[in-house]
C-alpha cells in the first residue's frame, strides 16, 4: 500500500507570514495537530500544536511547602489577577508573532508513491508525527501516524479476507 492511499490529499496550510494565532486558530477549526507552511507553492515548514505550547513558560513546580499567612491570604488573589494579566498580555504577544518564528524549517516529505512502511519508518527515526506527501515536488497531501496504522489495519484485513 502507498502513502497515496492513505494520505489526507489537499491538506489545510498557512503561508509564512501568517500569524501565530491564526495557525492556533486553523488547527482548531480543522482538529488537526499540524500544518505545512507555504511560500507561495513551496512547503517551507511546519508548524505543530506542540511548537505553539512551547511558547508557553510553565516553570517548575516547587518542592517546598508554602502556608499563607492571613494578610497573604488576602495578597493572593490579587497577585494571581495580576499574574491573569500578564500572562494574558504574553499570549496575544504570542499570537501577533509570524508562524515563521516557531515553525520547524528542516522539512522532512515522503513522495506519494512510497509505501506505508517506508513513512512509518521515516517518522519514526525523525520523531515526528506527520509528512508532507509530495508529487513532482508539489503538495499533494498530507499523512499522519493514524493514517498509515490505517493503512497497516486496512492491508492486514485485506490479506485476511484474500486467505479465506
Amino acid at each position: 500500500m502507498q502513502i497515496k492511499d492513505v494520505m489526507t490529499p489537499n491538506p489545510v496550510t498557512v503561508k509564512l507570514d501568517s500569524k501565530i494565532s491564526e495557525a492556533a486558530g486553523v488547527l482548531r477549526k480543522f482538529r488537526i495537530g499540524g500544518l505545512p507552511v507555504m511560500e507561495d507553492e513551496r512547503v517551507v515548514g511546519v508548524v505543530t500544536e506542540t511548537d505553539i505550547l512551547s511558547l508557553l513558560e510553565t516553570g517548575d513546580i516547587s518542592d517546598d511547602l508554602w502556608l499563607p499567612s492571613p494578610l497573604e491570604i488576602i495578597e493572593v488573589p490579587i497577585r494571581e489577577f495580576v499574574n491573569w494579566e500578564k500572562t494574558k498580555k504574553a499570549l496575544s504577544d504570542i499570537g501577533e508573532s509570524p508562524v515563521s518564528e516557531i515553525m520547524s524549517s528542516d522539512v522532512v516529505s515522503i513522495e506519494d508513491c512510497a509505501d506505508i512502511e517506508e513513512g512509518a519508518k521515516l517518522m519514526l527515526d525523525e520523531g515526528i508525527a506527520r509528512l508532507p506527501v509530495m508529487h513532482n515536488d508539489r503538495l499533494v497531501g498530507i499523512v499522519t501516524r493514524q493514517d498509515i496504522i490505517r493503512g497497516i489495519s486496512m492491508k492486514r484485513s485485506k490479506s485476511e479476507e484474500d486467505s479465506d
